[in-house]
């Protein structure tokens, strides 16, 4: 399996994950129509090496968590790393522990890391991640991170914390979107945590791109999978592309096993720099 180590979760992850969100719904509007198909598809990666799976309780209302059980039934669950995550709405100390045990409850299992989805307005940080780190002593959850937060406000809920730490971040980052390439992500890197990188080639925007096709020509790779691998690259960063059907999840697959030569890596940094800073 193509893997990285990490500190903070004390174990290896494959270096590339898959992502559930549209997967058994909308945003918390669950549908059945094309279930088959999306629990083939992440079996199928897992088969293919890709042992970290990213949903949340807000997909498809708590939908693509109970596909997300379905699929990894029949694999050895401690080869796993599931991540799921409660919305800002929830963020009230008994509704974070309501929504983590409901989702566990979906996913049939405990979870390896549990995100707080964006920051609450509302709900004081603190209180939010009281109630992930009592979840923690629990054993409901593993580990604990946030989803979307800039590097003060994940600084700020490190210092919440007593007895657990922030093991990961999730954020936007892709080839398009590098507002973490000199904050976030070495930071993640210095402190030993994993950094996920969602709609790693920005929602299909890289899927045709000319550029990452001829680079990817000298590896026989597409143009997604040098999106990707761009990211793998990337000491901390584990991308988690959705992919809902089979060949899709067989792309994404195979930007893993391999790595950009370094002067490939860096005229794919330099090519796109000015597009993700206008």
């Amino acid at each position: 399996m193509d893997a990285k180590f990490f500190k903070k979760l004390e174990r290896r992850i494959s270096s590339l994950g898959m992502g559930t969100w549209g997967i058994g719904g909308g945003f918390w509007h669950a549908e059945t129509s094309g279930d088959e198909e999306a629990v083939r598809a992440m079996r199928r990666g897992i088969e293919l090496g890709i042992n970290v799976i990213d949903t949340a309780e807000m997909y498809g209302a708590g939908h693509a968590e109970e596909l997300v059980r379905e699929a990894i039934t029949g694999f050895d669950r401690e080869e796993l790393f599931i991540v799921s995550k409660v919305w800002p709405t929830h963020a009230r100390y008994e509704d974070v522990i309501k929504s983590a045990r409901a989702s566990a409850k979906r996913l049939g299992t405990h979870i390896d890391l549990y995100l707080l989805h964006w920051p609450s307005a509302e709900v004081p940080l603190c209180e939010t991640m009281g109630a992930m780190e009592s979840l923690v002593e629990a054993g409901v959850v593993r580990h604990i991170g946030v989803s979307n937060f800039d590097l003060a406000l994940l600084k700020q809920a490190r210092a919440c914390l007593s007895k657990a730490d922030i093991s990961a971040v999730q954020n936007k980052f892709n080839l398009l979107s590098r507002e973490d390439e000199r904050s976030v992500i070495p930071y993640a890197e210095k402190e030993g945590m994993v950094y996920m990188a969602y709609t790693p080639i920005a929602k299909g925007d890289l899927v045709n791109n000319s550029f990452l096709a001829s680079v990817g020509a000298k590896y026989k790779r597409s143009a997604v999978q040098v999106a990707l691998n761009w990211l793998i690259c990337i000491n901390p960063v584990v991308p988690v592309p959705r992919a809902s059907k089979l060949p899709h999840m067989e792309e994404n697959a195979g930007a893993m096993g391999w790595r950009l030569k370094p002067e490939d890596w860096e005229a794919v940094s330099k090519r796109f720099e000015a597009s993700s800073s206008s």
